[in-house]
């Protein structure tokens, strides 16, 4: 069902270009300024439409022009349901382990309850394009189709990766499957096939891709060959490939899933990555220019620069730091915490497992997946308030803010709404009611929702008279 309300206008001075060309924003971190920005909102409330989007897929929408942009993968018969929360646990490994099962009916047990496998399903991948102002589809490309090239554990999707658009064109990477290029009216440019490479336990992929000028630029980090990649927008065509050969000490995994971040400085663009135990930035023809050590084994949280500073979160328990430009070699230091001349500032444990932190209004806010909400100086480090949210719950959506409000979302699609200052207080708490592990687009006036099962324009709305 689509649901259409009558809206006010908006005064033409804050009606912006919109856009949101890539996952987190044009700065990868969601915020901006606007007051006709909904602060609540349910299923009857501020909602401007409501579009059903089928199958499933994690990524978040991208918006060009009056286009918005996601993927979905649909399956033949039933798929796995997606899973709230972090059921799959050392607890339930222990469980299974006391039971005497060996190794593979450990992993047998496993991937019967929380994965899906390549043999057990066909899907369909699909690339939408809804219109910003009504919500209604303008057009949908199925771009692949047959059995996925590899797993996914079922709180995963086949379609996590986030597209990238530049306006002329709309780029869709998925990790073990390739590059596909569609220009605005849905017509195909070109696809690269890629090959697939196992991830750890068929967990599925998620790292999105990043545009740094005329090159689409990709991180593929699984168990078996790590890799950074830029290809030609215009052709698909590879320009460059640099391995990776990240081994993390005392720990068997090697698959990441954080998003390249493209970081422009007055001396020089750089692509920072973070990826099992370390961050390595690259200049643009994939040679590397740094690296850090003692990040987690396990990278999804993505790295983004604000006012000068580039702010990367290590994982969880792992560190969180703030990276002054100009740096070269290997950063790390022989304790693990000690901050090199190029660490602005480090608080040596207070990364986090799933979301990406946000800057916004001299904070950093750091959130866990477990609900806890920590807010550093931006400058010096400094904590000033760490609270737990509401009544806990899960959290994967990074947050967001705007109009001296951080908004986070839990995987129950509840958002808690909480100042933006020293002092911690949640002021109201908006929900939908349907799971959502997406980011938002902030579109003008305009909040994009994307939840299991739909796409929501969120909007100050009133009745005709």
């Amino acid at each position: 069902m689509r649901i259409a309300v009558p809206v006010l206008s908006v005064v033409a001075a804050l009606a912006a270009t919109p856009e949101w060309p890539n996952f987190r924003g044009p700065v990868s971190n969601p915020t901006t300024a606007n007051p006709r920005l909904p602060d609540t909102w349910s299923r009857a409330t501020n909602i401007e439409w409501t579009t059903p989007i089928p199958g499933l897929g994690w990524s978040s929408p991208i918006v060009a022009g009056n286009t918005v942009f996601l993927t979905t993968v649909t399956t033949d018969g039933k798929a796995k349901q997606p899973q709230i929360g972090s059921t799959y646990s050392n607890d339930y490994i222990a469980e299974l382990s006391k039971q005497g099962l060996s190794e593979k009916e450990v992993l047998a047990r496993l991937n019967a309850r929380d994965f899906e496998l390549p043999n057990e399903v066909t899907v369909h991948y699909w690339l939408y394009a809804l219109d910003l102002t009504s919500g209604r589809v303008a057009w949908k490309r199925e771009f692949h189709s047959g059995r996925p090239p590899g797993g996914r554990h079922r709180k995963n999707s086949f379609a996590s990766e986030t597209p990238v658009t530049d306006g002329k064109g709309v780029y869709v990477y998925i990790n073990n499957l390739g590059l596909f290029a569609y220009d605005m009216k849905g017509n195909k440019l070109w696809n690269t096939a890629l090959e697939s490479f196992p991830t750890i336990l068929d967990f599925g992929t998620a790292s999105s891709p990043a545009l740094a000028d005329d090159l689409i630029v990709v991180v593929n980090d699984n168990e078996k060959q790590q890799f950074i990649a830029a290809f030609d927008k215009a052709t698909g065509k590879q320009v460059w490939h640099t391995g990776r050969s990240i081994h993390v000490q005392g720990a068997d995994r090697q698959t990441g899933w954080s998003t390249p971040y493209i970081w422009k400085t007055p001396a020089r663009t750089e692509i920072v990555t973070m990826g099992p135990g370390i961050a390595i930035s690259y200049d643009l023809k994939g040679k590397e220019i740094w690296r850090l050590g003692g990040m987690s084994p396990m990278p999804i949280p993505s790295p983004f620069a604000h006012d000068g500073l580039l702010y990367l979160n290590g994982g969880a328990n792992k560190p969180v730091l703030a990276i002054k430009p100009g740096a070269t070699g290997d950063l790390t230091t022989p304790d693990g915490s000690r901050p090199n001349d190029f660490v602005a500032w480090i608080q040596p444990k207070a990364g986090t497992y799933l979301p990406t932190q946000l800057a916004y209004d001299g904070g950093l806010y750091v959130l866990t997946h477990t609900g806890i909400l920590t807010r550093f100086n931006l400058k010096t480090g400094v904590q000033t308030h760490k609270a737990r949210i509401g009544e806990g719950g899960e959290f994967t959506t990074s947050p967001w803010a705007y109009n001296g409000k951080v908004f986070c979302q839990n995987e129950e699609g509840k958002t808690y709404v909480i100042q933006a200052a020293d002092q911690f207080k949640v002021i109201a708490s908006n929900d939908l009611g349907e799971m959502t592990l997406s980011s938002p687009a902030l579109i003008s006036d305009r909040l994009l929702l994307r939840t299991e099962s739909n796409l929501y324009s969120i909007r100050q709305t009133q009745s005709h008279p």
